[in-house]
């Protein structure tokens, strides 16, 4: 038995060096850089030779894995679902990477991923397939999760910073600055998405729309009415010439005033969210402390008078 083994592993590490010995005799000729480029023009050299040489892992492998998964996604989706997906990117500020190709291919990934650990632990049962179905439906719309999180954060932290940019806006405006040059300064100095928000306004300005068009636009990525409601008063005052500066001070005055009445209105939300906490883990806690010395010498003083 021992020699067997040995026989074994003298033949697979005899294998392991012939391979080594054979990829390095076949790369050793290969050009690489400027000499490829030179091999290109002079000659007609296969693209799949060309793909597999010079592409990196990621466009080799990944991006045709994706492209055939999001084939699938896109036949197991309703019509529409890449409009859906393109707003909701822009609901989420447009990740770098995060494209809507990109996210069906990871829906198409995470069907085929989540039915095959469905099968591993379910196996081939009626209790398995159910499970199969299960894990592939959450596969399928985990992405489109994680997408509409990160768009209701994003959505979330524009709200709170658009009070404080606009009282930055009206505070450049009244002190004798141009409506661009405040709303690039604010671009600048706030911090958020709102920054982001505004500096995206001011660079489509500069290509050519009209600044109604480019707020509107701002309106349209966003689902927060505070900001509706400031976009569509400034939108009106450009169109009827009234002074920009006196509708920033009214808009701010009103921003101001909503986010106390949201301050208000969650503080009173308190009461009602900490009810449940209390009757689940705090008012039992308090019962055995109170009531459990008294139920322990009752129990003592009926047993012992029962004697």
């Amino acid at each position: 038995m021992g020699s067997m083994l040995l026989i074994v592993g003298l033949i697979a590490v005899a294998g392991a060096l012939a391979t080594i010995v054979l990829a390095l005799s076949v790369g050793a000729g290969a050009t690489r850089g400027v000499a490829k480029s030179l091999e290109l023009i002079e000659k007609t050299v296969n693209a799949r030779e060309v793909t597999k040489s010079d592409l990196p892992v990621m466009e080799r492998i990944v991006a045709p894995l994706l492209a055939k998964t999001r084939s699938l996604a896109n036949r197991l989706s309703p019509t529409g679902t890449q409009e859906g997906l393109t707003r909701r990117l822009d609901l989420a500020g447009n990740p770098g990477t995060w494209t809507a190709e990109r996210i069906m291919g990871g829906k198409g990934a995470g069907l085929l991923i989540g039915a095959v650990l469905g099968l591993l632990f379910g196996g081939f049962s009626l209790k398995g397939v159910l499970i199969t179905v299960a894990a592939a439906a959450v596969g399928f719309y985990l992405p489109d999760l994680l997408l509409m999180n990160v768009g209701q954060k994003r959505q979330e932290e524009l709200r709170r910073g658009l009070a404080d940019a606009l009282d930055m806006l009206t505070v450049c405006v009244e002190a004798g600055q141009g409506f661009d040059a405040a709303l690039m300064q604010v671009a600048k100095s706030a911090s958020g998405p709102i920054s982001g928000e505004f500096a995206r306004v001011l660079s489509e300005i500069q290509i050519g729309k009209t600044r109604g068009a480019a707020f509107s636009s701002l309106a349209a990525r966003t689902t927060v009415p505070e900001a509706k409601t400031f976009v569509s008063a400034l939108v009106q005052a450009d169109r009827l010439g009234l002074p920009i500066g006196n509708v920033l001070r009214e808009q701010s005055n009103q921003m101001r005033l909503v986010r106390r009445q949201r301050a208000e209105e969650k503080a009173q939300k308190v009461p009602v969210k900490i009810l449940f906490p209390m009757l689940l883990f705090i008012f039992p806690a308090l019962f055995i402390v109170i009531i459990g010395p008294g139920a322990i010498k009752m129990v003592d003083t009926f047993s012992h008078g029962g004697l």
